[in-house]
């Protein structure tokens, strides 16, 4: 069976990347790759093969609405 393309975290929509990873110390490194770039990122572990999963962290907004 395919990957679930969209998995729910903490009730947080992830996506996933796409690809499989065979150990986990692989899909650790993408994972690290994900959140320096401002990604928060979760680890599947998919019958023996490793998933990752993503998604953006939201910029703060700094200004308030009508100022």
């Amino acid at each position: 069976m395919a990957p679930q393309n969209v998995k729910l975290f903490d009730g947080k929509k992830f996506m996933w990347d796409g690809k499989v990873c065979d150990t986990q110390d692989q899909a650790r490194e993408a994972k690290d790759a994900y959140e320096k770039g401002a990604f928060e990122a979760r680890l599947v572990n998919d019958d023996g093969k490793y998933l990752v999963y993503s998604r953006r962290v939201a910029a703060q907004q700094t200004a308030t609405a009508g100022q």
